[in-house]
């Protein structure tokens, strides 16, 4: 494939797009009731981190808050951690959700490997919600209690997490393809009150039940009292084995017109429990506020995704990644969320375009990988869907090489706006993003966040520009953990991002902020590969191994030998009925060597059957690392998290081996 340097300039937004973006109808706003006067991105964004106060206080007017009462304060404090925000009010996430909403236009259109295409309006979102809170309010679902959920992409879920939030309960979910121990890892920790799940699910054409799965979980759940169930696999699956079950239909159903009641809890109360992935031990219990997540979504999706009533926003996720929560949170902008249920490569890469198509989608959100993917399958799904409504890409899981974003150009529509991002469960949102009225260069990501005041830092702590350093986060930001479950001292969320510089948030990333203000994100800085004291970024070798194309995916490794050097494995999996030749072998470091430098060419190169990764699809760089470094894979992986558990044999006989030569 063709090499597209970083940096190109590949679109600019028309004066009537951004003329048309809610930035643009904001800083109007600021302009005629804050007489606050902006001319571009930048200044605002400065203005956003400086005045933190001002700018979140502005969002609460912009997007009218309905509180209890009023706030006392925005920001008790500038310390991380221990920040408060709008102390005083009382809110409820759903609520907003409701918020004049023309009741007959859809708010979800869903669709899986089970089921068909169905769009569900507003009206029908709010009377299930409304019926499902009743339910839950029956059986003694209370303020701060915890519902869990082991569901599929699906329209009950959603339905179950927004009555959940209305009750001030808490939400936490967890995909049906996580294995028993994870679930039961994530679950336990937290205590639930009530279970809602489904009897299995269909991936890439099998079907899976999970009926047993779910009662070997609910068995280690002691403080578990019902068990609302989805029969979703089959449509007549029976719940014998689970704890006082309600059946779905009945949890819904209601003979009169309903009208939701909100509770509303103060805004630093407790709104879902969300896990990190949990691969080298325990998954991490991150608890996000009410208040918190609405004002960053609302920020987030309304200014960087540029959503509004007209939109149809769908992301590739499932239950067990936050991508799924930062989707339904669209539901706040007026939007129409799409959900699907299943393998986006199923029947084959083109099910999504069709998807996109079919439902006239507007905002196409992915992972970078299937991106690649679909560039390195040669797609080009402008040629065979029509794809007038698609005015956005978004990406993230991983950097987006300039490569892809040319692929997009080139492949699916010149005229669009494309959007790589980064952030993490740990905030449930993006620090990094897109903005509808800045241009796009290859490889960029177009803006720090408003609101995130992100430098990159140097080891000595200092923020930089146009140098590779450590993504931080120097001033507090709403929707950073209010704290982790069960961490009564806070001295594991402490050691998760403010060991290393006190008081401000390490975030774990490798990120360049150009002079331009896009940034370059480098992959993960403790999976450096560090050569001759020049340290690169995995992304970097990724990027140069992707230009080879009998290479399907790749994984490197740095591994000190404790005498100041170190051995470079590159794994490599090929594409399918194709060898790791010779002839591959050199291709591959021409690139790495042209493409990074020559100080970072592999030591060796290596055919494997699989490659490990998340079932969110990242590549476990780390416990690789660790496992041929001589730990036990118990020690360094949790393996319920995986999605290929067996991808780790490989390297366990390789550790074997090459610690026997």
């Amino acid at each position: 494939m063709a090499r597209t340097e970083e940096g190109t300039l590949l679109w600019e937004p028309s004066e009537k797009r951004k003329q048309n973006s809610n930035i643009y109808d904001y800083m109007n706003w600021l302009k005629k009731h804050k007489d606050l006067h902006f001319d571009n991105y930048h200044s605002l964004w400065k203005w956003s981190v400086d005045e933190l106060e001002l700018f979140w206080a502005s969002l609460w007017d912009y997007f009218q808050i309905q509180s209890k009462e009023d706030y006392q304060t925005v920001l008790t404090s500038h310390e991380m951690p221990g920040a408060n925000w709008f102390t005083g009010s009382k809110i409820n996430y759903t609520e907003h959700i409701f918020q004049n909403r023309d009741r007959h236009k859809p708010a979800i259109i869903h669709t899986s490997e089970l089921r068909d295409q169905t769009e569900i309006s507003w009206d029908q979102l709010y009377q299930d919600t409304a019926a499902l809170q009743l339910t839950l309010k029956y059986l003694g679902v209370e303020k701060g209690d915890r519902i869990v959920a082991y569901v599929a992409n699906i329209y009950e879920s959603v339905v179950a997490f927004l009555a959940t939030a209305s009750l001030g309960a808490i939400w936490s979910s967890a995909s049906p393809d996580f294995g028993t121990q994870s679930v039961i890892d994530r679950f336990k920790q937290i205590e639930p009150k009530v279970m809602v799940t489904v009897d299995g699910y269909r991936y890439s054409g099998k079907d899976f039940d999970r009926t047993s799965v779910v009662e070997n979980i609910q068995s280690e759940l002691p403080t578990l009292e019902a068990t609302i169930a989805i029969p979703y696999l089959n449509e007549n699956a029976t719940f014998d084995g689970l704890k006082n079950v309600t059946s779905w239909k009945h949890a819904v159903t209601s003979k009169r017109e309903l009208t939701l009641n909100f509770e509303r809890v103060p805004f630093n109360d407790p709104l879902w429990v969300l896990f990190s992935s949990g691969t080298t031990g325990k998954p991490k219990p991150i608890v996000q506020s009410q208040g918190g997540i609405l004002m960053e979504h609302l920020k987030a999706l309304t200014f960087h995704a540029d959503l509004d009533e007209s939109d149809r926003f769908f992301w590739f996720t499932t239950t067990g990644w936050m991508m799924w929560n930062f989707l339904v949170g669209g539901l706040l902008t007026g939007s129409t969320i799409i959900l699907y249920d299943g393998n986006p490569g199923y029947p084959d890469k083109k099910m999504l375009w069709k998807m996109a198509e079919q439902t006239k989608m507007t905002v196409f959100g992915t992972s970078a990988s299937y991106i690649t993917a679909c560039m390195k399958d040669g797609l080009v799904p402008k040629e065979e869907f029509n794809l007038q409504h698609l005015k956005n890409i978004s990406s993230t899981g991983s950097p987006l090489p300039p490569e892809g974003f040319q692929w997009c150009y080139d492949n699916v529509k010149d005229d669009l706006w494309i959007a790589s991002s980064s952030g993490g469960t740990d905030v449930c949102t993006a620090f990094i993003l897109g903005a509808p009225i800045l241009p796009v260069y290859a490889g960029e990501l177009q803006c720090r966040g408003l609101g995130a005041k992100i430098e990159s830092f140097t080891d000595e702590g200092k923020p930089a520009i146009n140098v590779v350093g450590e993504l931080v986060l120097t001033e507090p930001f709403p929707s950073m953990p209010i704290y982790f479950w069960n961490d009564k001292d806070g001295s594991r969320l402490h050691d998760s991002y403010f060991d290393v510089f006190p008081g401000i948030w390490r975030h774990g990333d490798y990120l360049k902020v150009t002079d331009r203000d896009t940034c370059v994100i480098y992959g993960r800085s403790d999976a450096t590969i560090n050569r001759g004291g020049i340290r690169i970024g995995t992304s970097e070798i990724y990027r140069a191994v992707d230009q080879v194309s009998a290479v399907a995916d790749s994984l490197i490794v740095d591994i000190p030998d404790g005498d100041g050097d170190s051995s470079v494995p590159l794994f490599v999996l090929m594409k399918e009925n194709t060898e790791l030749t010779d002839d591959i072998k050199q291709a591959i470091k021409k690139q790495i060597r042209t493409q990074c430098s020559p100080r970072h060419v592999p030591t060796a190169i290596y055919s494997v059957p699989d490659l490990p990764k998340t079932l969110n699809g990242k590549k476990l760089e780390i416990p690789v690392k660790k496992i041929l470094k001589g730990k036990s894979v118990k020690k360094v992986v949790n393996q319920g998290s995986l999605s290929n558990p067996s991808s780790l044999d490989y390297f366990v006989e390789f550790a074997k081996k090459h610690q026997k030569a």
